[in-house]
């Protein structure tokens, strides 16, 4: 019986050995400024043609959660309201570019949900006249699926920085055109207006200047200043607050 009882632990054994690196290759998606991200806006998520929008920037807060940030307007429902605590998952496709810009999603189902919107600001000036607000907001991300990264497709983010001089030529990063640039034109406030040129889903593309990201893109040509937006999620102090961008 001692025989047969050592014969049973160590085939359990063996099995628990076995299922170790089962657990170890879970599913995982690297995410950054640029990444596509798709969302249902509080519906079911299709496995192709969901709504998508552009994650800005990734890095951490003060309170060590993993966040990612993108436009306010993605999330805000057909009545017009934002859509808290809607669930964030990968796009699957392949950025576009300007020439060949990305026509459709597929939602990473395998991965599953990576994120949680945990704040939505007011929409832009053209999205919402009569309030506008910084068009951004909050996501926080599952450390356990997501690998946070400075670099998605041609930009790499190094740090945050303020919008410059007009004429200075700068560049973004989004799902649906991909690596585009243009000019610097003009600020107005919190906002700044360029020449990059943008399509639907590229909504929070970063707009970066020598490594150094200086604002959200919420349509072609305008942007929102990114040092007002780290101010205003410090002014909160919930999530997002004292929000640092992934190391390179």
């Amino acid at each position: 019986m001692n025989r047969i009882r050592a014969i049973a632990v160590l085939g359990v054994l063996a099995l628990t050995a076995g299922a170790s690196p089962a657990l170890a290759s879970a599913p995982t998606v690297r995410v950054g400024g640029g990444s596509g991200i798709v969302f249902g806006k509080g519906k079911p998520v299709p496995a192709t043609g969901a709504t998508w929008c552009t994650i800005t920037t990734i890095g951490h807060d003060r309170a060590g959660e993993l966040v990612g940030l993108t436009n306010a307007h993605c999330f805000y429902g057909e009545d017009n309201k934002p859509v808290l605590g809607d669930k964030v998952y990968a796009n699957k496709t392949p950025a576009g570019t300007a020439a060949q810009p990305a026509k459709t999603s597929e939602t990473d189902l395998e991965t599953g949900v990576i994120g949680t919107v945990v704040h939505v600001s007011a929409s832009n000036p053209v999205g919402s006249p009569t309030n506008p607000g910084l068009d951004y907001s909050v996501i926080k991300f599952d450390k356990a699926k997501v690998v946070p990264t400075a670099t998605v497709g041609g930009l790499t983010i190094t740090g945050i920085g303020s919008p410059p001089t007009p004429g200075t030529r700068m560049c973004k990063q989004g799902q649906t055109t991909g690596l585009t640039c243009g000019f610097m034109i003009s600020t107005s406030g919190v906002y700044f207006a360029h020449t990059i040129w943008e399509g639907p889903g590229d909504s929070g593309s970063p707009v970066v200047l020598d490594g150094k990201l200086i604002g959200n893109q919420w349509a072609a040509g305008l942007s929102t200043s990114m040092n007002a937006i780290v101010a205003d999620m410090d002014k909160r102090g919930e999530a997002g607050a004292g929000f640092t961008p992934v190391a390179p």
